[in-house]
């Protein structure tokens, strides 16, 4: 469980730096309840879309070098925007352009973000 809220607030924190730092990415709410529901919103799409489309799109992965990966981060960002925008708590997306720069920036802080939190951990464990 504990691992869970982690993981969801590195989702929120680099959901709130890619909207706040993408222009053409316009928030519906700027509320840090809304980022949760966000995060929630798009570990939750990661979970069950990621592998599948990783899966089908595993030659164009291939062939690209792994370029490709970062059109499904776009696709995946764009999705939870659209998601959220459903139930009144999203962001919407000017064109594939912010939504690509919103993925990188939310892929970036949340490693970012991870590594910090391992190295911690491991001085205190």
């Amino acid at each position: 469980m504990n691992r869970f809220l982690v993981r969801l607030l590195i989702n929120a924190i680099a959901l709130f730096a890619a909207v706040n730092l993408v222009p053409g990415i316009e928030p519906l709410s700027n509320s840090w309840l809304s980022y949760l529901g966000l995060a929630l919103i798009f570990g939750f799409l990661n979970a069950l879309l990621r592998p599948l489309l990783k899966l089908l799109t595993c030659p164009l992965i291939l062939l690209t070098l792994g370029v490709f990966t970062l059109v499904i981060n776009t696709f995946l960002f764009w999705l939870t925007g659209v998601v959220g925008a459903n139930l009144g708590i999203g962001f919407n997306v000017n064109g594939f352009w912010p939504a690509f720069l919103g993925g990188i920036i939310v892929s970036l802080v949340s490693v970012v973000l991870a590594t910090l939190i391992k190295k911690e951990d491991s001085k205190h464990g």
